[in-house]
């Protein structure tokens, strides 16, 4: 890889990691007393990918220790977002499934964002944004194997 290129995927790569930090503090700061930005982002997972994952599953997910993820997943329980079950597969770990308070959170969190989403708009269509669906989607996949494949 040349100059030019590396110097154009690392650009690419900034973007992403300013756009994730504005869009995380926005959302952080519209979120109820008590959550944090990690909290909406474990149900968001589990809403996109299905409840039932284990605390250790989720901490390799989102590559942090299983500490860090037990005190965001108490925190969940806390507030009634989600509750710990037994695994059926294996009794000595529990099991991470989302309440229907912890749905419509996500719900009403993703509604606050809608202003953002409407000034967003009127400068860059939906149209646009679909268009570099695709290959996000496509980097996260690629991304996700190679993290996958370190395990």
């Amino acid at each position: 890889m040349d100059k030019e290129q590396t110097a154009t995927y690392f650009s690419f790569f900034t973007e992403i990691g300013i756009l994730d930090q504005l869009v995380s503090a926005g959302l952080e700061a519209r979120l109820p007393a008590g959550l944090l930005m990690s909290h909406f982002t474990v149900i968001n997972h589990l809403v996109r990918v299905g409840d039932g994952g284990t605390p250790l599953a989720l901490a390799r997910a989102f590559q942090v220790p299983k500490t860090t993820m037990t005190h965001t997943l108490a925190g969940l329980v806390k507030h009634g977002l989600a509750e710990m079950r037994p695994n059926p597969k294996d009794k000595r770990s529990k099991q991470v499934w989302l309440t229907e308070e912890g749905r419509s959170f996500r719900k009403v969190a993703i509604a606050t964002a809608i202003p953002v989403f409407e000034r967003v708009s009127r400068k860059i269509p939906a149209e646009r944004l679909a268009e570099v669906l695709p290959l996000l989607q496509e980097l996260r996949e690629l991304l996700d194997e190679d993290r996958d494949a370190k395990d």
